[in-house]
């Protein structure tokens, strides 16, 4: 057993199907899968650059904080893919982002039980750059009950934009809350209901960033990017019923 255990992991250190925790690769076992299913087998290489920052253990499943840090990057990035891989919604969100984006992201997040979480980030050498982090989890987050939904009035503030700015050196930290369910469709009876499409423009309308938001998203959800500088931003978002929410950050 012992023997047949040692062989596994080899392979898959052999394969690149590894998760770096606490320092110590440990085997990835859905690393192939999710190579062929979202990196469309492109090449990539697993960038300690690329650092996915997350609590150890999740002590509420439901918001589940996750940075992406790939600042020390070089070059630009054409596309950022996150997913959390044994969710039953794997995929959380892929960001588009322009040439005055920082390389950085911060999300909450559900997961259903303990998990791998990995960020990903097409670079212009047509390469994915890799990251990974491992959380603990009792687990439940993607099938429990709505704590929106149980709120007297939520309907009323359905879309609701909160947003903040926060210098930092050279670029603002921009950060936005939505006030939404995120249903997943898991849980009841209720279908999916969920903010899928958001925009960052600039006071001149040129898009800063684009994002596709999957159900994986925790309620009421909030994103953190960084910009270059000080622009005046717009935020725009609709959800998969059409329904459009846009807010202002001068």
């Amino acid at each position: 057993m012992c023997q047949r255990f040692i062989c596994v992991v080899l392979l898959s250190l052999l394969s690149g199907g590894v998760l770096a925790v606490e320092g110590k690769l440990q085997p990835s076992v859905m690393w192939d899968y999710f190579h062929q299913r979202l990196l469309n087998n492109a090449d990539f290489v697993f960038d300690e650059r690329v650092q996915v920052h997350v609590p150890p253990f999740a002590e509420d499943a439901r918001q589940v904080p996750v940075e992406v840090d790939a600042r020390s990057l070089s070059g630009q990035v054409s596309k950022m893919m996150l997913w959390a891989e044994l969710n039953p919604i794997p995929q959380v969100l892929n960001l588009y982002p322009s040439d005055q984006l920082e390389k950085f992201l911060a999300v909450r997040i559900r997961v259903e039980q303990a998990t791998p979480i990995y960020a990903a980030l097409l670079m212009d050498d047509g390469v994915w750059h890799v990251g990974s982090a491992f959380i603990e989890a009792t687990g439940g987050g993607c099938s429990a009950p709505s704590v929106v939904r149980a709120e007297e009035g939520w309907e009323s503030r359905l879309g609701q934009v909160f947003g903040s700015r926060f210098m930092a050196g050279d670029h603002s930290r921009l950060r936005l809350r939505v006030s939404h369910p995120m249903d997943n469709g898991l849980v009841g009876a209720i279908p999916e209901f969920y903010v899928n499409h958001a925009q960052l423009n600039d006071g001149n309308g040129e898009v800063l960033a684009r994002l596709d938001l999957f159900s994986a998203v925790s309620e009421n959800p909030t994103i953190t990017l960084h910009v270059k500088g000080k622009p005046q931003t717009h935020w725009w978002l609709r959800d998969n019923n059409g329904n459009e929410f846009t807010a202002y950050m001068p």
